[in-house]
């Protein structure tokens, strides 16, 4: 069956898209790496905080909040490119979160995760405002996750606070 020439520049267009959201799942996922084998064993035998959410909430709202920050991400290129600094702000961010599961889950360092999750969170609120600067839905796409991550400090920080 032949496709018509409308379809396949429908199809080229929407390939950076996908790019985008694969690179940010696919950096969500390595982190399991270091989740993973901890759950059961070390993370179990932790003091959890009265308002931590049981351990099935966790992949889901991960996964949204990835694609949430790969669409808005992919807005910003459209407008910026790839050498921006949006951008740049957008994989220093990533890489923070891609390393904050290794100190929290592999090294077993609260003290250092609460760190790092804090500068992570002034690194997503910097995204955020830089995003919002060229595209208002960009700005608004990553409000969540900077909710979450947000939450996520007062998490480790109750962590911490338990069991350091």
């Amino acid at each position: 069956m032949f496709l018509d020439r409308g379809e396949d520049v429908k199809h080229a267009e929407n390939r950076p898209l996908l790019a985008f959201i694969l690179v940010t799942l696919f950096i969500g996922a390595g982190a399991t790496v270091f989740t993973e084998p901890s759950i059961p064993t070390w993370y179990a035998g932790l003091n959890h905080p009265s308002y931590a959410p049981p351990n099935w909430v966790f992949a889901p709202v991960w996964t949204t909040l990835y694609v949430l920050m790969a669409v808005a991400a992919w807005r910003v290129w459209r407008k910026t490119g790839m050498n921006s600094n949006p951008l740049i702000a957008y994989a220093v961010q990533l890489v923070l979160n891609f390393a904050w599961s290794g100190i929290f889950f592999a090294l077993h360092q609260i003290g250092w995760a609460l760190v790092e999750i804090l500068t992570l969170d002034l690194a997503i609120l910097v995204t955020t405002i830089l995003f919002f600067r060229r595209d208002r839905l960009a700005g608004l796409l990553f409000l969540p996750y900077l909710a979450w991550s947000l939450f996520a400090s007062f998490l480790t920080c109750g962590f911490w606070q338990l069991n350091g």
